[in-house]
């Protein structure tokens, strides 16, 4: 049934938008279902207008790092759509590279990049956790910018 909601969402999309491919992406922010429901609500407030991700998952997924260009329906903690957004800048630094611009961008908590670098190295040191690995200040972060083109 969400799978069919998802589907429905991305072909209204594609009927206002006869350029947008017809395979998709579809996921959602955080590691659960609140922290995702939050972020969405930031995402389509227009204060979250970017994200950072480990860029070792892409690498031991066989899955390319986002692009600019590229499109994805942002789903909220019920994994049902709520907007997409598509990426407007991308870029690989390391951890301890991150900028006070960026965590701006990011748009949770205080704005600050002290809020970001705790926030995120909690959620990566999870993340490491499950893979088996450590956590370490220059692990390389994808650093993504967005901007909602649907909602």
């Amino acid at each position: 049934m969400k799978q069919n909601m998802i589907e429905q969402f991305w072909d209204k999309y594609r009927k206002i938008n006869t350029q947008a491919p017809e395979h998709f992406q579809a996921w959602s922010f955080g590691s659960n279902a609140q922290t995702a429901d939050e972020l969405a609500n930031l995402v389509l407030a227009g204060r979250k207008t970017a994200t950072a991700s480990n860029a070792l998952l892409y690498e031991l997924t066989n899955e390319p790092i986002p692009k600019v260009g590229d499109l994805s329906i942002v789903l909220n903690g019920s994994q049902l759509p709520v907007c997409i957004i598509q990426t407007t800048a991308v870029q690989v630094v390391a951890f301890n590279q991150v900028t006070e611009a960026h965590a701006q961008k990011e748009g949770e908590g205080d704005l600050s990049l002290a809020y970001w670098q705790q926030s995120h190295r909690k959620f990566f040191e999870a993340e490491f956790k499950t893979l088996d690995r450590e956590f370490s200040e220059d692990m390389p972060v994808v650093c993504e910018e967005f901007k909602v083109v649907y909602s």
